[in-house]
């Protein structure tokens, strides 16, 4: 009689694993740069979400990082085009690509921007059998014309948790963003600015600490047991 029988009458034996320390070490190291997504939130010409967003893609890529920044012009409201749309395609395959992500948000109205969401959404929670954000890291930022809030970070942090995502605990929010740029774009020195340093070094020590063990990490019991319960169920139609 197995040892689970009595103390753990509800547990599948078959689909449970216990965690192996060595599992987390991987045999071969990836050896690409990190690959990094950039989201920002507003479609304004002078876009503070933007200008943050572009001045962290500056500081991953000196890290090393290789960046891609959505540009979220053009892209339909979700479910008012065809998944084909090449707006969609686009996000979706950088989504594919990326081992991390970056989520830059103005605040607005207490929360973050639609445009933001939208481009969330449009990424699925699976596709097939590959689920585009589950396992990958994320880093979540935001502007505020106003004094400093956390709303749309605290917002994003949610989001993260549903597409499954590895959310660090740094994260970045500008107050009165408009005073923190200068004419041409650029961040001015600041506490914030240091910050946002902060944030983009640890995301990329997170992105390589956990890229080549994702799959690890994130497989899970229920989903190993609603595997085996779905094999069992062909197996025996077979044999009838």
């Amino acid at each position: 009689m197995s040892k689970f029988t009595d103390q753990l009458p509800n547990l599948d034996e078959r689909c449970f694993k216990l965690p192996q320390p060595h599992a987390l070490a991987p045999q071969t190291q990836s050896s690409h740069p990190v690959r990094i997504l950039m989201l920002y939130g507003s479609l304004r010409e002078r876009s503070y979400s933007k200008l943050l967003t572009l001045e962290a893609a500056r500081l991953l890529e000196a890290m090393g990082a290789e960046v891609r920044v959505f540009d979220p012009l053009g892209l339909p409201q979700p479910d008012a085009a065809p998944e084909s749309h090449p707006k969609v395609k686009e996000l979706r395959d950088l989504a594919a690509w990326s081992e991390g992500m970056v989520w830059c948000s103005p605040e607005r109205h207490g929360a973050m921007t639609g445009i933001l969401k939208s481009q969330i959404d449009w990424i699925p929670l699976s596709s097939g059998a590959v689920r585009p954000t589950q396992g990958k890291t994320l880093a979540v930022m935001e502007v505020c014309g106003g004094s400093q809030s956390f709303n749309a970070v605290n917002q994003m942090r949610i989001l993260g948790r549903w597409m499954r995502m590895i959310t660090i605990p740094n994260q970045s929010s500008v107050a009165k963003a408009f005073s923190e740029f200068e004419e041409d774009g650029r961040m001015k020195p600041s506490a914030y600015y240091d910050r946002v340093v902060d944030v983009m070094e640890e995301l990329v020590k997170f992105t390589l600490l956990t890229r080549d063990i994702a799959p690890y990490l994130v497989d899970r019991y229920s989903e190993r047991k609603e595997s085996t319960e779905e094999l069992s169920i062909r197996v025996n139609q077979k044999t009838l």
